[in-house]
């Protein structure tokens, strides 16, 4: 069986500048992610795709693979699966499966991963996105309708419902995305109505990064850890 891990890391970043390779406690930020995928036992090819030379350049020193991607599938509009299959249709090689790795997840370890694949084939399923479970249920929230009056996100009941009745609701937390790589080139799409199962990660360790404030906690989070 051949997986091939994508780790996207482009250099341009609103929120936090050059955020993919800025410094998380000695280590650049993508560099947690390529070591993970690098000790999964089920990954047999680690790719990091950006527009950015340096980018690529620290990728290879922590044992990625690299592949050049072209500007436009670098810009903020850019969405992530055209990045998947150009890097995909560049190497011209067969892979069972592909799993995404996000650069900004770096609490997301090979154990997650290893745990999340072995969920999926256990559950038959085609596609596999991490979640978390929410502190409050997003059942409870309200929408506008064309009146710009309240009616309830799925319907009128949920928002007054017992926390305990409701259905439970996941987020992604964006740390693992496994998709069968068929599938995928069939539909472009890491979710597969009725054939995606879920990896359930702690909340804490969903955490991903995007400002300068997560970067902050994350590293006070490990270590406060290290002195425990």
């Amino acid at each position: 069986m051949k997986i091939l891990s994508v780790i996207p890391a482009r250099g341009g970043s609103k929120g936090l500048p050059r955020k993919n390779i800025v410094d998380l406690l000695g280590k650049p930020l993508m560099a947690w992610s390529i070591e993970a995928s690098l000790r999964s036992k089920y990954i047999t090819k680690t790719v990091v795709s950006s527009e950015d030379d340096e980018i690529l350049e620290i990728a290879k020193e922590f044992g990625a693979e690299t592949l050049k991607r072209d500007a436009k599938l670098a810009s903020d509009e850019a969405k992530t699966e055209p990045v998947i299959l150009d890097v995909v249709k560049k190497l011209d090689e067969t892979f069972d499966y592909i799993v995404l790795l996000q650069a900004t997840s770096p609490l997301r370890t090979a154990k997650h991963i290893d745990e999340a694949f072995e969920q999926m084939f256990q559950n038959n399923a085609k596609a596999l996105i991490s979640v978390y479970e929410p502190d409050h249920s997003p059942l409870k929230a309200f929408v506008t309708d064309e009146n710009n009056c309240l009616k309830g996100i799925v319907n009128d009941e949920y928002p007054f419902f017992p926390r305990q009745l409701l259905p439970k609701t996941y987020y992604p937390n964006g740390a693992i995305y496994i998709v069968d790589t068929k599938m995928f080139l069939a539909h472009e799409r890491l979710f597969i109505e009725g054939q995606t199962s879920f990896y359930l990660m702690d909340k804490k360790m969903s955490k991903d990064i995007d400002t300068f404030s997560d970067l902050e906690e994350i590293t006070n989070d490990f270590q406060s850890e290290r002195k425990n």
